[in-house]
């Protein structure tokens, strides 16, 4: 007797990205057949003879390929910083615009004055944008509330919108993010209220997935973050790190050093911090969407991460100040055009990769037996397209959970 399945996807071209297939894991003539939520089968249909569903999909020559992950946004806030960006037109530097108030204190204080119930909201078309590409897991990081009361409320929201939508939401602690002005001048009394208050309240409230800083000259140092970490660890939490973005402060190899999920911007970083990443197994994060939106000219040491084996992952950094960027299709074209990335490396980028640097390679990120079946199904004739084309989406379906 046939094995009986959920559904099947039959008559398909899988990119499978599974690791150890060579380039994307392509099936020319694959099924993908799914039982509650997840994947039973993907693979060539000729050794799969013995699957049968409730429901069968005809895909008529479409590729398959994971689900879409976003491993990078600050997508829950208030507000917006268009004014900043005249600004920034005209001149200003990032810095500038943070050291006299704005940045990240705008957001804040736009964000503070929201309620739970009004940050979902503002939320959500975001959220929407990233869906009608084939996103199925997107990372949310809180970060404008910058107290105890407010990064809560955020990690809330944001844990709210998979309850709002059928899509996967991990959850990351910013609470190190920048220095509320309560704190003004007093950095290391508000990184002991994130240690001693924060970390634990979220811990505690089960509501995040991990923890995140900002090492920069603008924002904490070297010695404030590894309080962050430890904090962090303590209560069971696994970290990551906004790190070399505006200047090179070793960030990445202290977040080597803690067994970090990932170290994200990377500009700045040296042969050192490369080195240390590629010991302990952290995801380069790479944020084309920032690079290109602040007009930066050093990029990430693409080919040494490559030639040290360092895993890259793609994401949209979507946020109010510095890439208020929503689609993942147009950070893949910049990630080739202004990094170089390969089509490979795009596509391993926001699927396999973005899975490894969210922790969840085991449930998400390729088409393989056991993992939860979220698939995109394009209307292409190859990957390179989903690269290549910008401002054109040609997704004909998107498949989360199995549904």
């Amino acid at each position: 007797m046939p094995e009986l399945c959920d559904r099947i996807w039959r008559g398909a071209r899988l990119a499978t990205l599974s690791p150890g297939c060579a380039g994307l894991g392509v099936v020319e003539d694959g099924l993908v057949a799914c039982t509650h939520g997840k994947i039973v089968y993907a693979g060539a249909a000729a050794e799969a003879t013995f699957f049968d569903a409730r429901d069968i999909i005809e895909c008529a020559g479409r590729w398959i390929t994971p689900g879409l992950i976003d491993p990078h946004t600050h997508i829950v806030f208030a507000g917006d910083r268009a004014a900043e960006f005249e600004q920034r037109l005209a001149g200003a530097t990032y810095e500038a615009i943070a050291r006299a108030g704005g940045g990240i204190l705008s957001t804040m204080r736009a964000t503070r004055a929201a309620n739970e119930e009004a940050l979902v909201a503002a939320s959500l078309p975001r959220v929407d944008a990233l869906m009608a590409e084939g996103v199925t897991t997107i990372e949310v990081k809180s970060g404008y509330g910058l107290s105890l009361e407010h990064e809560l409320k955020a990690l809330r929201a944001a844990r709210a919108l998979a309850d709002a939508r059928p899509i996967s939401i991990v959850t990351t602690l910013l609470a190190a993010h920048a220095l509320p002005p309560e704190f003004a001048g007093d950095g290391d009394g508000y990184i002991d209220l994130v240690c001693r208050e924060i970390i634990p309240a979220a811990a505690d409230a089960h509501l995040a997935d991990a923890v995140d800083a900002f090492c920069e000259s603008i924002a904490f140092t070297p010695a404030q973050v590894r309080r962050v970490f430890e904090a962090a660890l303590a209560h069971g939490i696994p970290v990551k790190l906004h790190a070399e973005q505006l200047s090179n402060s070793h960030g990445a190899a202290l977040a080597a050093g803690f067994g970090a999920l990932s170290a994200d911007h990377l500009e700045h970083l040296d042969a050192a911090g490369v080195l240390a990443m590629a010991e302990a197994g952290v995801v380069a994060t790479l944020l084309p969407g920032a690079f290109y939106f602040t007009r930066e000219d050093r990029r990430p040491p693409i080919q040494a991460l490559r030639a040290a084996g360092v895993p890259i992952a793609l994401a949209t950094d979507c946020n109010p100040g510095t890439s208020p960027l929503t689609s993942l299709l147009f950070a893949l074209n910049l990630g080739a055009t202004l990094f170089r990335l390969t089509v490979e490396e795009c596509l391993a980028g926001v699927t396999r990769e973005a899975a490894r640097a969210l922790g969840r390679l085991g449930e998400v990120g390729t088409l393989e037996a056991g993992k939860r079946c979220d698939l995109a199904i394009w209307d292409i004739e190859r990957p390179a397209e989903l690269v290549y084309k910008i401002g054109f989406n040609p997704l004909h379906a998107r498949v989360w959970n199995g549904r």
